[in-house]
């Protein structure tokens, strides 16, 4: 099978012009082997029902932990695929067997700092060990197709804060630093993706007056 026709197979098949075809990738040596069940993709899936009130569809891989490994996925998932957003989680922290962000990085067109600056102050409002933390985020581009590639935490617990933010229980649950998934729909349009909507009390994407627009029809 040549490259090209390895492309055409794997590629996802949108039901929607604006459908986002999401890949989720846990990268922990343990749960690729067995040893525990993975936590990170079933959180993103449920996280990710409650947050996007537009079409989307998920792929997921479950890997381990070293970087030729995570790379080939991420072009895959890229490539291949043809992803629009890539959400990885495991494999940020310090320890030698933490390489997710070099291997991200590996695969990069450009990179998109200030998702890890984000997740970074969001999680120091919990616990101090955040400065650990080096999740990064890139863009992929191919010839026609480009993604928004996300390091996550490891813990559904961490996940779900660093996406949707901090709210102020004495200001009737107000947004106080906002996730950094109110970001990623208008990053995922400036990069020639679908059009991504969110549920507000969940999650409320950001966009300028002149870049917001009615769904396409199905």
């Amino acid at each position: 099978m040549t490259t090209a026709t390895r492309k055409l197979a794997n590629k996802a098949t949108r039901n929607h012009p604006d459908e986002i075809v999401i890949g989720l990738v846990s990268i922990s040596d343990r749960a690729s082997t067995g040893v525990y069940e993975d936590k990170g993709i079933p959180a993103l899936q449920e996280w990710l029902g409650a947050a996007l009130t537009s079409p989307f569809q998920v792929v997921t891989r479950l890997i381990q932990d070293d970087a030729p490994t995570i790379s080939a996925t991420l072009i895959e998932l890229v490539d291949e695929v043809a992803c629009d957003l890539v959400l990885t989680t495991g494999g940020t922290g310090p320890s030698r067997r933490d390489v997710t962000p070099e291997a991200t990085l590996a695969v990069a067109t450009k990179e998109m700092p200030g998702f890890g600056e984000q997740m970074r102050q969001i999680s120091l409002n919990f616990v101090p060990t955040a400065i650990l933390s080096r999740q990064v985020a890139v863009i992929r581009e191919t010839a026609d197709h480009a993604a928004l590639i996300i390091n996550l935490p490891g813990q559904p617990k961490s996940i779900k804060e660093t996406l949707e933010g901090l709210r102020d229980a004495d200001a009737g649950g107000a947004v106080k630093v906002p996730g950094i998934f109110a970001a990623v729909p208008f990053c995922i349009d400036l990069i020639g993706g679908p059009y991504v909507e969110t549920n507000a009390d969940v999650v409320k994407a950001f966009r300028p007056k002149n870049a917001v627009r009615a769904p396409r029809q199905g």
